[in-house]
């Protein structure tokens, strides 16, 4: 309990309101010895003091750390879901083939090790394989499915392979840039190294 209550009022004194109202306070102070305040000094610097508490900004409440590292963990296992979904359907051999591709590269920037490390700090390439393992890829797979059930009923019109191969061209484009973007990150990394180097051995 004493504890407790001594890491209250430590806190206290290092709080802004604290600060704030000290400054005040001392600017009373400044006021008593000007002989401006006058017999009634102690509420002057009562009442700046508390001015100053008053007026002094909220503290701010740090956010909550967030390891990257676990989003790809959850990401993984919703990969891990995605390739037994995809491993159920039927497809074509082009468009099974490009899936293949795509899936492919996926897991090679999802694998753990130092390329998912560099995939980690950044929030941007997360985002952009987050939404194509747990949206662009299921549901141009079961956009494939419904429409090849109806063009089975109606046929005519471009085939539904055809619209899944494209689909699936575009993401494996987008995954391709996402990849070409870490690895510049990593060549400016190593770039900056070897300048470091070559400056030491200046110096």
């Amino acid at each position: 309990m004493a504890t407790s209550r001594a890491t209250g009022v430590l806190t206290y004194l290092e709080s802004r309101k604290n600060l704030a109202g000290s400054a005040c306070g001392v600017a009373g102070l400044a006021l008593t010895l000007a002989g401006v305040a006058g017999a009634y000094w102690p509420l002057v610097v009562a009442g700046l003091y508390g001015a100053g508490a008053l007026i002094a900004p909220p503290e701010r409440t740090a956010p909550p750390p967030f390891d990257p590292r676990e989003e790809l963990g959850v990401l993984r296992e919703d990969f891990g879901r995605l390739r037994g979904y995809v491993a159920g359907v039927e497809l074509p051999s082009g468009p099974g083939e490009a899936l293949a591709e795509l899936l492919e590269l996926y897991g090679a920037l999802l694998e753990p090790g130092w390329v998912a490390d560099v995939l980690a700090a950044d929030p941007e390439a997360v985002h952009t394989v987050s939404r194509a393992v747990r949206q662009d890829v299921p549901e141009s797979v079961d956009a494939y499915n419904r429409t090849r059930w109806w063009s089975r009923m109606a046929p005519g019109g471009e085939s539904p392979e055809r619209h899944l191969e494209r689909q699936l061209g575009l993401l494996r484009e987008e995954a391709q840039r996402v990849t070409a973007g870490l690895h510049e990150v990593e060549a400016r990394r190593q770039q900056t190294h070897t300048t470091y180097l070559e400056e030491r051995g200046r110096s």
